[in-house]
Parts: structure tokens; C-alpha cells; sequence
């Protein structure tokens, strides 16, 4: 397919000039390395040149799905140039959602149900639930922390496969680091080949945060993103073969990636107080998202977030406002995170046997956007949210 690789060498020579600059990567998971890489575009406008060319072909060839594609790295590009679209239109353009959000009524019966989680755990509802909950999964020395993933990856992973229908094998490389940003754990990779890295600043190591991020990483972005790769070895797909942060396939990966333990091992208990706390926080950081967005003073952002969060430092808070406010990758990307969970919970808990099995065996063949992930299950909810 002529415009198909046309689009990811662009996509390659522009990541290339990026990654030169010490910018984030423009490329985050690549399903078809080439022997050669592309040399680097010269500049973002050459960039934003060819970008611009590639979307006018995919248009007149009647290929709307590279057309969007094109579109949400044209968008994430303007705003590195210094464009600033509204939210909704910036979200839309490079997430594949919207951003409306969700009720008070929606939001409040997701704390609940992660209060009654925790609760069933002996955890309360309070400024030390942080606190507690990491002492009562018992914490893990970082010593140990690659070894005990890998292990919990193992012993998880035919339920994964059996619920997936992957069959690839991945080579999974595991490093520590120290960075100053928002993820504690973060998974790229060429072809099967994947790099898992436990960010020390952030990440905390307990038993029972390893078998979710075992789920999370591993045997959900890893295991899926490998199957991929094997799938366009043997297919000539038509889809774009790289992933990027800033494009609509991150729905999907995050909304998954987190629900993952409802699907392949809901009798753990713990395992799922952790996903139905994630929710809920996710729930609120959408509602920093939308609020540092619109104009809402920071004063009112953070009397916000301590009313839904007690445990909630202020440190924490100010990195989830400046990530959600003033980086423009951040801006769009962390919305997947919140879209992404929802989707997936709501699936989990009110789509029937067949359509989940259909939902969770299509995504770990083929990228998937909101609007795919409403076509498999038209009685689900709006990604990205419906609203008050």
C-alpha cells in the first residue's frame, strides 16, 4: 500500500528529527521497522509539508481513515508549532473523542464503588488511603521489582492469551530509570521486541500493583502490541503500522490496558480495588482536564481535586494541571487515559460474553479508534463521555 507507507515513512522522519532534538518521540510502538531508517525531516515544517500533502492524497483517494490519521498528527504538530485549538476540537481531531466529560451522578457512583473496594480490603476512605493500601499489598524492593513482573507475567499470561486469542511471542527487555514525568511505567518497542521501563520516581513497588502493571504493560501493551507486529508481517494490513500518543489507537490501548484484570482475572480482589480506585481517579483528573482548560482558576482546580481526593498531595495535583494545561503532547494524550477506562470498566461489567470476546479479540490484531470501539459495541458509552 503506496500511501499507507508513504504516511509511516513520514511518520519515521519526522520521529527521527524529534528524538535528534531530545523531544518526545513522535513514533511510540513500531509495527513494521524498516531495515533503514529514513533520514530526519529537516525541520517541523518539513514536516508539517509533507503531512499536509500526505492528507490531500488520502482524501483524494477516498481513504478517510489515513485522512484522520494524517489529521491527528497534523493537529499535535500546530501545537508544537504553537497553535493552541480548543480541547474538545484538539482532543477530537487527535484522540478520536470528544471531551464532555461525565456526570456528577456518573462520577460520584465510581468513588462509591471504589470506596466499597477498598472497603471490603480493610482500607478506608481518607487522607492515608494512599498510605494504607500500599502497606497492605506489601511493598516490594527495587531490587526485586523486574524479576517479580516477569514471573507475575508468566503466571498470567494463558488467561490473557485465552480471552485475546494472541499467539505471538514478545522479547521483553525491563530497565530503571529516573525521569522527571508524570508515568511511572512506560512500554515502546519495534516489531516484537519491547522495552518496559519502571520509572523510580514514580512507580511504587507492591505485590499487588506488580500483578496489574504485569497486566498493564506486559501482557497488555506488549503481548498486544507485539500481536500486531506479526499480524502486518503477515498481512498486507490496512493500517498505519506505528503508534503514537498523540493518535486515535491510545483509547484503546489505555482504556484496555487498565481494564485488563476485570477481564483476565476478576476473582482478584485487591487486583480490582486497584482498577475501580483508577477509574474514579482518572474520572476526576478528566474533570482537571476540562476545568484548567476552560479558564477555571487554579484556586478552584485544586479545592476541586481535595474534595474528590483526600489523599491527594498538592505536588500531585500541580503536575496533573500543568501536564493536562501546558504540554501539548500531555494535553491530548492523558485524555485517552480517562476515555480509555471508563469504555473498558463499562464493558466489562454490562456488555454480554460475546461482545467482549469479540471487542477483546479484535483489538489485539488491529489498531482500534473510539469510533471502531462504537461500532463493536453500539450499546456502550460515548468515549470520552456524553456530558452532565
Amino acid at each position: 500500500m503506496i500511501l499507507r507507507d508513504d504516511i509511516e515513512t513520514t511518520l519515521r522522519a519526522w520521529d527521527a528529527y524529534e528524538r535528534a532534538r531530545g523531544c518526545p518521540p513522535v513514533v511510540d510502538f513500531d509495527c513494521a521497522p524498516p531495515d533503514t531508517a529514513p533520514a530526519p525531516v529537516a525541520h517541523r515544517l518539513d514536516a508539517h509539508e509533507r503531512l499536509t500533502d500526505l492528507h490531500h492524497r488520502a482524501v483524494a483517494e477516498g481513504e478517510q481513515r489515513f485522512a484522520d490519521r494524517i489529521g491527528a498528527h497534523l493537529a499535535y504538530l500546530q501545537a508544537l508549532l504553537g497553535e493552541r485549538q480548543p480541547l474538545d476540537a484538539y482532543v477530537r481531531a487527535t484522540q478520536g473523542c470528544g471531551v464532555a466529560g461525565w456526570p456528577d451522578s456518573h462520577v460520584t457512583a465510581c468513588r462509591n464503588r471504589a470506596i466499597a473496594a477498598l472497603e471490603s480490603l480493610g482500607v478506608s476512605w481518607g487522607p492515608d488511603t494512599a498510605r494504607d493500601l500500599d502497606r497492605l499489598e506489601g511493598r516490594v524492593s527495587e531490587d526485586k521489582v523486574a524479576d517479580l513482573m516477569r514471573a507475575a507475567a508468566v503466571d498470567l499470561e494463558p488467561a490473557v492469551r485465552r480471552i485475546t486469542g494472541a499467539t505471538t511471542d514478545y522479547d521483553l527487555t525491563i530497565e530503571s530509570v529516573d525521569i522527571d514525568a508524570y508515568w511511572s511505567y512506560w512500554l515502546d518497542g519495534a516489531g516484537t521486541k519491547v522495552r518496559l521501563r519502571l520509572n523510580r520516581r514514580h512507580a511504587q513497588f507492591t505485590e499487588v500493583r506488580l500483578r496489574q502493571f504485569a497486566l498493564h504493560e506486559i501482557l497488555g501493551h506488549a503481548l498486544q502490541t507485539a500481536n500486531w507486529a506479526t499480524v502486518a508481517a503477515t498481512h498486507d494490513v490496512d493500517w498505519i503500522r506505528v503508534t503514537a500518543v498523540h493518535a486515535q489507537q491510545q483509547v484503546l490501548l489505555e482504556g484496555l490496558a487498565q481494564a485488563l484484570p476485570l477481564f483476565a482475572t476478576p476473582d482478584d480482589e485487591a487486583v480490582a480495588a486497584r482498577v475501580r480506585l483508577d477509574h474514579y481517579l482518572q474520572l476526576v483528573r478528566a474533570e482537571l482536564h476540562q476545568a484548567i482548560n476552560v479558564g477555571r482558576s487554579i484556586a478552584d482546580c485544586v479545592a476541586h481535586a481535595h474534595a474528590r481526593v483526600p489523599f491527594w498531595t498538592d505536588d500531585t495535583i500541580a503536575d496533573a494541571l500543568t501536564d493536562r494545561g501546558a504540554d501539548s503532547l500531555l494535553r491530548s494524550y492523558l485524555w485517552s487515559y480517562a476515555a480509555g477506562i471508563d469504555w473498558f470498566v463499562a464493558l466489562a461489567d454490562t456488555a454480554t460474553p460475546d461482545t467482549i470476546t469479540t471487542v477483546l479479540r479484535t483489538a489485539y490484531h488491529q489498531p482500534l479508534t473510539p469510533a471502531d470501539l462504537a461500532e463493536l459495541w453500539p450499546g456502550g458509552p460515548v468515549p470520552g463521555g456524553s456530558g452532565p
